[in-house]
């Protein structure tokens, strides 16, 4: 069975998953994204459970060298340092046309990345997590977005950069999609698990 591309993003009531350019130009993020000790253990273990991680060139960029030097940062908090560790030891592609070097534990994917993708997708096993709208939204169009693990945050940010850049060029037709799993969290953050379903067949045949 080949491997799941999983959308991992934190996003707003109203669907944005950011207010204005630039809003996660840090790991702390925005004044309206709420990450605390239980979502971050229960994130911990998510990214755990995958095989692998997609990420694009500014979600990388954020994520090192933070969480490689967090494991021996012990101004932070085990479940932080514990982080750092899944995220360095875990294998990552970095789509980038303009990076030629990554470390830890890091594959470059150029102007081919989607080609490349749809045959590791296929080569591989298990939950692939996806960071970054601009990666997903051309897996999507390109029929190889699997799953969708959203995290709602209580907020209503009016307008912004949606879950998906371009929408109309990657979803032609509306999306359906099958409700996983759920659960809410104790700062009001609901995380909600879906498939994609890929036809109409498909979903008469669930139901």
């Amino acid at each position: 069975m080949p491997a799941r591309f999983v959308y991992w993003m934190n996003i707003s009531l109203d669907g944005f998953i950011e207010a204005r350019a630039g809003d996660h130009h840090d790991l702390g993020g925005p004044d309206w994204i709420r990450i605390d000790e239980q979502l971050h253990r229960f994130f911990n273990e998510r990214a755990r459970a995958m095989t692998m991680g997609v990420e694009g060139r500014v979600i990388h960029d954020m994520m090192d060298p933070f969480w490689p030097d967090a494991r021996t940062d012990e101004s932070l908090p085990d479940y932080l340092r514990e982080y750092g560790e899944i995220w360095t030891e875990q294998p990552k592609i970095l789509v980038s046309r303009s990076r030629t070097a990554a470390d830890h534990n890091t594959t470059i994917y150029g102007d081919d990345a989607i080609a490349r993708l749809a045959e590791l997708r296929q080569e591989s096993e298990g939950d692939i997590g996806v960071g970054g709208a601009d990666v997903a939204t051309q897996l999507l169009a390109a029929g190889l977005l699997d799953e969708l693990l959203l995290f709602t945050h209580p907020a209503v940010l009016g307008a912004g950069r949606p879950l998906f850049d371009s929408p109309a060029d990657a979803i032609r037709e509306p999306l359906q999609l099958e409700l996983l799993e759920q659960r809410r969290f104790d700062n009001g953050v609901t995380m909600h698990r879906y498939e994609i379903l890929r036809n109409a067949g498909r979903r008469a045949d669930l139901e």
